[in-house]
Parts: structure tokens; sequence; C-alpha cells
């Protein structure tokens, strides 16, 4: 919280991450930027306010699935949150946002320089160890945005 300025932090695979997130967010939640899938949409949706909105950008929870979940169907509950909260999802693909990309650049690049946004990079050494670490991306080994240096940082060494 204090490294990156967020007002709460949850740990996706507690148990208790629907109380969790109901303690962090108790007037609800308005925007829910969909990027995981899984235990997560299905914490988020119960506390989605009506007319709320899900950009949908990812779903990694589900990008090894070969098959449809065995189990509980939990489609219909999700249909009737929709319905009933009256819940927009849309897809959300960056290509669609190109001709915004140079003011996005110039208004992300302040920001970041500004401490506005922060970020956090975790570098694996070594085109070895690209598979490896792409592996470890789907099983949560990483804190933030994962890369794989294959050679000497410009201006130094590595």
């Amino acid at each position: 919280m204090n490294e990156l300025g967020f007002d709460a932090c949850l740990d996706h695979r507690s148990e208790e991450l629907g109380e969790s997130l109901k303690a962090a967010c108790p007037k609800g939640i308005d925007v829910y930027f969909e990027n995981v899938g899984g235990q997560v949409l299905e914490a988020v949706v119960p506390l989605m306010n009506p007319f709320g909105r899900v950009p949908v950008c990812g779903l990694i929870a589900h990008y090894n699935s070969t098959w449809l979940t065995r189990g509980v169907n939990r489609l219909p509950l999700l249909m009737r949150a929709i319905l009933v909260k009256r819940l927009t999802f849309c897809g959300f693909i960056v290509f669609d946002f190109n001709a915004q990309l140079p003011e996005f650049e110039r208004d992300m690049s302040q920001w970041v320089r500004e401490g506005r946004v922060k970020y956090r990079e975790d570098v694996r050494e070594g085109l070895e160890n690209a598979v490896a670490a792409f592996k470890g991306l789907f099983t949560g080994q990483n804190f933030g945005k994962l890369l794989v240096r294959v050679g000497p940082e410009p201006g130094g060494e590595s």
C-alpha cells in the first residue's frame, strides 16, 4: 500500500477474498476492470452497484483452461446480476484506442515522472529463463510487470 499508494491490498488467493473486498469497498463497486476472472470476478459481482460497468480486458485465471469448468455452473448467477443490477460488461481491447496512443504516452509519462502513477517491475535475467518466467506468470510467481532481460541494459552493465 505504501509503495504503490493503494488504499487497500487484498490477497486474491485468500478464502476470505469476498469478505475482505466488501470491507475495502463498503459502498460497493461502480467500475471493475476485469483482467483476472475466476474467484476474483466471483467476489466482485455481488458487490457491484446498480448500473456498474465492467470493461473486460483479460481473464488470466482461464487462459490455461482447455474445457469448461466441471461442477457448479455459476453463469446463471452472473446473468441474474447483470440483469437485476443493470450491469454493463464490454470487451476492452487496447488496439481499439490506437488513435489516442500519443496522448496516452504524453500523459502517462508525465504522471510517472510526477509520481502520480507508480509501477513495479519483476525482471528475470537471460533468454534461457524466458519460458520459466512465462509459466510463472500464470501461477503468480511474479510481483509487478514481468520482464525478461535478454541483454545488457542500455547505458549500463547487467
